[in-house]
């Protein structure tokens, strides 16, 4: 802090009440200003709920006030496509346009098949994601595992033959 010639800090800093401090503030150039005594305000906050009519009275005072008091419900585009499906299946054959619209999928057996054929071959889910079974995992792993190593004995042998390779014995 840069000493205020009107101030004498160390006796100052004794005296200092309640709500008192000594401050210092930045010039244009980032320079310490003098240090000056000054009044700090208390935040205007309290412990516990406001009441009903506080609340109403900040909220009217409010620069947004008027803007998001009215709830709006509007229309989701689940709510529109869902729409548009059921109006193209009660539509005859030949007024349809557009592209067709699935209709609901057929409900699944729910047998110890069915979940042997998702675990092993995989499922779509409700969203078109497909998910690997075991065996397509293991079939893509092992064919990685085949191309890695058949990649590798193949780099090995132009290696060799470029830079003359020891045989092995």
């Amino acid at each position: 802090m840069r000493a205020n010639p009107k101030l004498k800090v160390e006796t100052v800093i004794t005296e200092l009440g309640v709500g008192e401090a000594l401050v210092s503030f930045l010039d244009e150039k980032g320079r310490p200003w003098v240090v000056e005594r000054a009044l700090i305000l208390p935040p205007a906050s309290r412990i516990g709920p406001i009441s009903a009519d506080e609340r109403r009275a900040v909220i009217e005072s409010s620069v947004i006030f008027g803007h998001y008091e009215q709830t709006v419900d509007r229309e989701s585009a689940y709510e529109k496509l869902k729409g548009r499906a059921q109006a193209l299946q009660g539509a005859p054959a030949d007024t349809r346009q557009g592209p067709p619209v699935a209709g609901p999928a057929p409900a699944a057996g729910g047998g110890i098949m069915d979940a042997l054929g998702g675990i092993l071959g995989g499922t779509t889910g409700p969203r078109g994601g497909r998910r690997e079974g075991a065996l397509e995992s293991a079939a893509k792993s092992a064919a990685r595992a085949i191309g890695s190593q058949l990649g590798r004995q193949i780099v090995r042998g132009i290696m060799g033959s470029m830079f003359g390779g020891t045989k092995r014995r």
